[in-house]
């Protein structure tokens, strides 16, 4: 007996009371849902005509294909075909998708190639531009000297900007200015009294588990090696001097260069942000200071090129009124500048010991801003009264060339980095009380810096360490070392920052 709409044998039969046909129960019911009918007759039906018929274990018979072993052989044989035609199709979907990703990879390949000479190109037109500048800027000067002297770019006749040993006038710090540097020194000595420890200087414990958290490439590998670094504490930029005639200024935050400044001819030596507004100093190896005005858009033009000193200029060092700036050369001497208009007010030169000339290599002001420390290429150091330009101090004691000088917050103490280590020197008894010898006798001590709180020192040499700042008396421990990941031998310069938590 088979379902009157499936043909088949059911395996819940039941029948209608109206008509005696035979259903199977699932698909009589799902009819009656939707069409509430019988599906022969076409006559009403309900739920309640149907009665199941109750039976034995019903046996399904086999199709006629798999009755023999013939038709088993058949059914086999088309499930095969099938799976062979559905492996086929398979196959045929993997060998197009290699092909797309194939494309892909060599369009992606070419793209990088495309970039890389785009930037082959930018660099080239960048330095075909800096040879530029720098082959019309000296035939500007020649032409402006045979007319009249020039001066910072201004104009003057000769006669009255030059002295009789044909030496350039300046005009001297006025008593104006003095006074205001005079007003400043009585501030910030006011606010020192008053100063705690900032709550966010990194503690002893934290800073010994500084650890290097990454590396960035700046300069060109054509010419590698960072010469000098400054940070701006409130923006978090970091810029840096390369040997590649270049200054960079890095966001820290976002690991990307903000923008690369190029102009000098020779080695970046120092840079110098000015904390309040959007100046930058750069000094050079090229003899010049430049003075560069940043913009909204995040680039730096050149306000100003100075070109008071005759060899290399070593040192850049902003006052605290952030109005005036020193720059430090080999030619002996020290200039001191109007930071707006770039126009240096003095030039300050001083005979070097047994008549020698002393190239300054080295500057720095004391926090207070009327002290100026300049150390020397023949192991001198000299300390400076600002408002007279009289050299007051001299420590000896260094061997070779005098790198680096740092005053401590509190305005107590002096470090200077040389050849043989760094020396501490006590400025009220105007001694050295303390020294720290490098640790590899071949290696130059090449920076040495106090953190803004006065309460670490940090030294860089074969490599960085940091030393808990401490009295005359007391010692000043060394609490972390840092080893010289350049692969140079040689850390070329410190900068520590343990008030944000950052030290590089």
């Amino acid at each position: 007996m088979n379902c009157s709409i499936s043909g088949e044998v059911p395996e819940e039969p039941v029948v209608s009371k109206n008509s005696g046909l035979l259903f199977e129960k699932r698909l009589i019911e799902r009819h009656i849902l939707d069409y509430g009918k019988c599906p022969v007759t076409g006559e009403p039906l309900t739920m309640d005509d149907i009665v199941p018929i109750k039976t034995g274990k019903i046996v399904k018979p086999r199709p006629l294909t798999a009755a023999s072993i013939p038709g088993m052989l058949g059914m086999f044989q088309n499930e095969w075909d099938g799976l062979m035609l559905s492996n086929f199709a398979l196959e045929q979907q993997l060998h197009t998708a290699r092909q797309e990703l194939s494309h892909a990879l060599y369009q992606h390949d070419a793209a990088c190639r495309v970039i890389a000479r785009l930037k082959k190109e930018r660099d080239e037109a960048r330095s075909l531009l800096a040879q530029s500048e720098r082959q019309i800027m000296p035939a500007e000067s020649t032409a402006v000297t045979s007319n009249a002297a020039l001066s910072n770019g201004k104009r003057a006749p000769e006669d009255e900007d030059l002295g009789p040993a044909g030496k350039k006038l300046h005009t001297g710090i006025t008593p104006a200015i003095i006074a205001e540097l005079t007003d400043c020194n009585a501030a910030l000595s006011q606010q020192r009294k008053k100063r705690q420890v900032p709550p966010a200087l990194a503690p002893i414990d934290a800073l010994e588990r500084y650890t290097q958290l990454a590396s960035h490439p700046l300069h060109k590998t054509s010419k590698p090696g960072i010469v000098s670094l400054d940070i701006h504490y409130s923006k978090d930029v970091i810029a840096t001097g390369g040997v590649d005639t270049n200054a960079v200024l890095f966001d820290r935050p976002s690991g990307q260069i903000v923008t690369t400044l190029s102009g000098h001819s020779k080695k970046v030596t120092s840079v110098k942000f000015v904390t309040e507004g959007d100046l930058f100093l750069t000094g050079s190896a090229d003899k010049t200071v430049r003075v560069w005005q940043g913009s909204e858009d995040g680039n730096y033009d050149c306000k100003h090129t100075l070109k008071d000193h005759t060899a290399e200029v070593q040192a850049v060092t902003v006052h605290a009124t952030n109005k005036y700036f020193v720059t430090a050369s080999l030619d002996n001497t020290w200039c001191f500048y109007d930071l707006s208009s770039g126009i240096c007010l003095t030039q300050v030169s001083d005979a070097g010991t047994d008549g020698r000339p002393e190239g300054y290599t080295s500057a720095a002001f004391h926090p207070d801003g009327l002290i100026l420390g300049t150390g020397t290429s023949e192991a001198l150091v000299k300390i400076w009264d600002v408002k007279s330009q009289a050299n007051v101090a001299k420590f000896d004691g260094h061997v070779g060339a005098v790198t680096a000088i740092s005053f401590s917050e509190n305005g107590y103490y002096l470090a200077t980095a040389a050849h043989d280590g760094v020396k501490l020197w006590d400025l009220r008894k105007l001694k050295n009380f303390r020294s720290f010898e490098s640790s590899d006798s071949e290696t130059p001590t090449n920076s040495v810096d106090f953190d803004h709180s006065g309460s670490y020192l940090a030294v860089a040499s074969a490599d960085i360490r940091v030393y808990q700042v401490a009295s005359v008396k007391a010692d000043w421990n060394c609490i972390k070392t840092f080893p010289d990941l350049s692969g140079t031998g040689a850390a070329s310069f410190l900068f520590l920052f343990v008030l944000g938590q950052t030290c590089s």
